[in-house]
């Protein structure tokens, strides 16, 4: 049903283009421009189509393409909303500044990163280390960690994704800022959450990890323990909820200063009830 739901609103949602820079403190427009994360994009797909049946004067236009994308277009103060799947970085904020842009965080869902196997690979279990020494190129066959004589193929989203930042910094780091491990050279930089799905399912050595809203049913998710003797804990929304799943973060949008007229009442609305069950039924964690 998930699944049906997001393929419904990506496949009948009609965006709405703009060529001209704006601001959101514009108060005679009534069109709100929404950017960035791809991991937030069905979330805020299904936000947008809602919010319009409900107020018919209000537009609202809702496009991808990462974090960095999304951050970047509110520094150039093309945006209203910027979607990001990751806190944004000192150096983003600073050019913001240098341009007169005040970036204001929202934290408006949850999500965890689901890492994911082929459904005929046997493994079931890794610990966090286990993940980084094989994303570090450290570990290169599935039978180092109690699989099949193997090789393993490293799936991961590219480098403007706020997803793959926070994978390296949480996971190949091991939350170490002080860490300069990187992705394995033959890791396969992939630009969407869709394509690494496609490949985990259709490649028996791959992994990949996504955001756990866009995990279908014919993949498998992967257990992860934080140590060796820690137990081995599957993400969902109980378990980001009570902080046993290791690998969860908060979701945000990002606006120029503290937001006024419909980019106010979109947002306040966000934070609803209505708007927050829409989280939960996309896969995603509420934040209330």
């Amino acid at each position: 049903m998930k699944r049906a739901i997001i393929l419904f609103l990506t496949s009948s949602f009609v965006l709405i283009s703009c060529s001209t820079s704006f601001t959101q403190n514009d108060a005679n427009t009534n069109y709100i421009q929404n950017k960035g994360s791809d991991t937030i994009v069905n979330l805020a797909l299904a936000w947008a189509e809602t919010y319009q049946a409900e107020h018919e004067d209000i537009s609202i236009s809702v496009t991808g393409g990462g974090t960095g994308t999304g951050i970047a277009a509110l520094v150039n103060g093309t945006v209203d909303i910027a979607n990001a799947s990751r806190a944004i970085k000192e150096e983003e904020l600073e050019e913001a500044q240098s341009k007169g842009i005040e970036p204001l965080e929202h934290i408006i869902a949850r999500d965890a990163i689901a890492v994911i196997v082929n459904a005929e690979n046997p493994v079931s279990e890794l610990t966090l280390k286990q993940i980084s020494d094989i994303y570090s190129g450290v570990i290169t066959n599935w039978n180092e960690v109690g699989g099949e004589d193997r090789p393993i193929v490293k799936l991961s989203r590219e480098t403007n994704s706020g997803t793959h930042i926070y994978f390296l910094e949480t996971v190949l780091r091991l939350g170490n800022p002080d860490d300069k491990t990187l992705f394995s050279t033959d890791t396969l930089l992939l630009p969407s959450s869709e394509g690494i799905i496609a490949e985990v399912r259709q490649n028996p050595n791959a992994i990949g990890y996504d955001g756990l809203g866009y995990v279908p049913h014919d993949v498998k998710m992967i257990a992860i323990a934080e140590e060796i003797g820690s137990e081995y804990v599957l993400p969902s929304i109980a378990t980001v909820n009570d902080k046993t799943y290791p690998i969860a973060r908060d979701l945000y949008m990002y606006t120029n200063g503290e937001p006024v007229g419909i980019v106010k009442q979109y947002l306040d609305w966000i934070l609803s009830t209505e708007a927050q069950e829409i989280v939960a039924e996309l896969g995603f964690v509420p934040v209330k």
